[in-house]
């Protein structure tokens, strides 16, 4: 099985490729490229995002044909596609960090920075923090609810159609940190630095 991480040159994604290495052992071929017709061929993709929506968004545009090869795997042939942090927030309709941007508008919805209540919580949200998990993902497998992930993020996801929220944290409000949508998986948190229980959900990703 292949699975590829897409490196569009969107900041450090050395510890997504560490731990997906990690869990994979040999037993999985992983892929680090921008490469369309391996991207293509391959059995999952993880859309890693690091920076801002804008920034993300442009550097996704800047190869060409890649947004439409995305497009094709996720929403046409519906192959399992997990998005990490500003990866996930990208299947948005809209982003409004530094200024508007359309997303890839799979999942609709827009992202909107978290409201600190006047300097109340700290931006950006860094550190670990709590889970609830609100529906049987299958990426949240022998995952006990209330685990511990790692986050690093000022914006959040507002999905329209709340049935797809598969995880919220609470940070000033109620914050959507998973969504499932059919065969699209999305993690606000960063697994990759969450220790074992991250771990143990990109396994889940891998096992899909």
């Amino acid at each position: 099985m292949n699975v590829t991480i897409v490196d569009y040159n969107s900041g450090n994604i050395s510890s997504v490729i560490n731990s997906f290495e990690e869990v994979a052992k040999n037993n999985v071929n992983i892929e680090v490229t921008s490469d369309l017709s391996k991207i293509k061929s391959s059995d999952k993709v993880v859309l890693p995002g690091q920076g801002s929506f804008k920034s993300c968004v442009g550097a996704l545009n800047k190869i060409s044909g890649l947004v439409d090869t995305l497009n094709e795997f996720a929403i046409n042939n519906k192959k399992p596609l997990l998005g990490i942090c500003v990866g996930l927030q990208m299947f948005a309709d809209v982003g409004y960090e530094e200024k508007e941007t359309k997303g890839l508008g799979w999942i609709p919805g827009k992202v909107s920075k978290i409201d600190n209540q006047n300097g109340k919580y700290k931006l950006p949200h860094i550190g670990w923090n709590q889970i609830n998990i609100l529906k049987d993902s299958k990426i949240f497998k022998d995952i006990e609810n209330n685990s511990h992930m790692y986050f690093v993020h000022s914006y959040e996801f507002v999905p329209k159609d709340k049935n797809l929220i598969s995880a919220t944290t609470e940070y000033s409000s109620n914050i959507v940190c998973s969504v499932e949508k059919e065969n699209i998986f999305g993690t606000q948190f960063h697994p990759e630095k969450s220790d074992k229980t991250g771990l143990k959900i990109i396994d889940n990703f891998i096992k899909l």
